[in-house]
């Protein structure tokens, strides 16, 4: 795979231009970091916005038709359906488990098919979801 680095011309926009045969796994893994680096997912946490990182999120749980995304020390609600969440970052790391829960598998240690083809997710921070 060939890299070409160009600085744009002053005042020009910058621009990412992939040119492939093929959009096989290499590609893929590239679009997926472009993604999860520009892409932010915004939470709300005691009336305060906060743009958060998609690979800082272990989970999205929908419960009483809210949404909410789970870190490490945190959990913000987020303005978004599941679906939407599902929607905006595939092709990425979250991978929906259950009609409630989205996970992020790069947090994942494994995961564990339960009844009626739905899983069971083991986190890194030892949740269980």
């Amino acid at each position: 795979m060939k890299i070409t680095i160009e600085s744009p011309s002053f005042g020009e926009e910058d621009e990412i231009i992939i040119r492939c045969h093929n959009l096989d796994d290499k590609v893929m893994n590239l679009l997926y970091a472009l993604k999860n680096e520009t892409v932010p997912i915004i939470g709300y946490m005691d009336n305060k916005l906060v743009k958060l990182s998609p690979k800082d999120i272990y989970y999205f749980e929908s419960v009483d038709n809210k949404v909410f995304a789970y870190t490490q020390n945190a959990v913000y609600e987020v303005r978004k359906k599941l679906y939407e969440i599902e929607k905006d970052f595939s092709h990425t790391d979250l991978l929906r488990i259950s009609k409630s829960v989205i996970v992020n598998l790069a947090k994942v240690s494994y995961l564990r098919p339960i009844f009626n083809g739905r899983f069971e997710a083991s986190l890194k921070n030892k949740e269980k979801v």
